[in-house]
């Protein structure tokens, strides 16, 4: 996943919010957005290839989302990173205690957000201890907590305004389709040629063979519901299929 916004206990109504896209190669296996056979108080999609989840959350209110840390010609490292989510959403330990428990050694670049009801908590092996965050909009693309990459600004402001009309998901929905191209002269450096930077700093990425796979707008309300709206893509953003998935109170 590649763009995550969250919203932590800034509306008065929803105490999380999330907004986020999720971009990979479209050959990558993947299943969409559904309750997991083996676990199914956890709902998310699922990623076929290595088991793990970019994006999930569980009837008690366990959140969990990743994305990569950009990091060019780095070896990859044998465990997935979506094991990390998988493992959180099916335990029962807290944020802190299960974030302190990761040995990011074995991982190639990541970070990591995960929300026990009580606490939202930001790992990462990149950027030193696991850190409670405190009520906020905070977002996540593939380099640190809130870098400002454009895109990302762009996002976490839209993000802001689109609070106040939930629980209409439309704003959150538009913002995520966004395909604007950043100015060159705006383009983070991350070691990728020009090409891949321009691809990759639109909000929604589409290409022939890698882009933008899932829209997701999660939110949970005080009462305890629960709702998650997926819309997935193929190939240049062809759209595929749209999902919800709602707990009762």
């Amino acid at each position: 996943m590649c763009l995550i916004v969250v919203g932590w206990r800034v509306h008065p109504d929803y105490p999380l919010v999330v907004a986020a896209n999720r971009d990979e190669f479209y050959a990558r296996p993947t299943a969409p957005l559904g309750r997991w056979p083996d676990a199914p108080a956890v709902i998310g999609g699922l990623d076929l290839e290595a088991g793990g989840t970019w994006l999930g959350i569980s009837e008690a209110g366990r959140f969990a989302a990743v994305t990569n840390v950009r990091e060019p010609g780095m070896d990859k490292s044998a465990r997935s990173r979506g094991a990390l989510t998988r493992g959180f959403l099916t335990a029962r330990s807290s944020a802190r205690d299960y974030a302190a428990g990761i040995d990011g050694s074995h991982y190639s670049g990541f970070n990591l957000l995960l929300s026990d009801g009580e606490t939202l908590v930001y790992c990462s092996n990149r950027d030193g201890n696991p850190r409670p965050l405190a009520p906020g909009i905070y977002g996540l693309s593939n380099h640190l907590l809130d870098s400002p990459w454009p895109k990302l600004i762009a996002a976490r402001q839209r993000f802001g305004e689109a609070l106040p009309r939930l629980p209409d998901e439309s704003a959150f929905f538009e913002l995520l389709a966004d395909q604007s191209i950043v100015a060159d002269q705006n383009l983070p450096n991350t070691g990728v040629p020009i090409e891949w930077e321009r691809l990759l700093s639109a909000i929604f990425v589409k290409s022939e063979s890698y882009g933008t796979r899932a829209s997701t707008v999660l939110w949970q309300d005080t009462g305890g519901k629960i709702a998650v709206h997926e819309n997935s893509f193929g190939p240049n953003g062809q759209p595929l299929q749209s999902s919800v998935i709602s707990t009762s109170e």
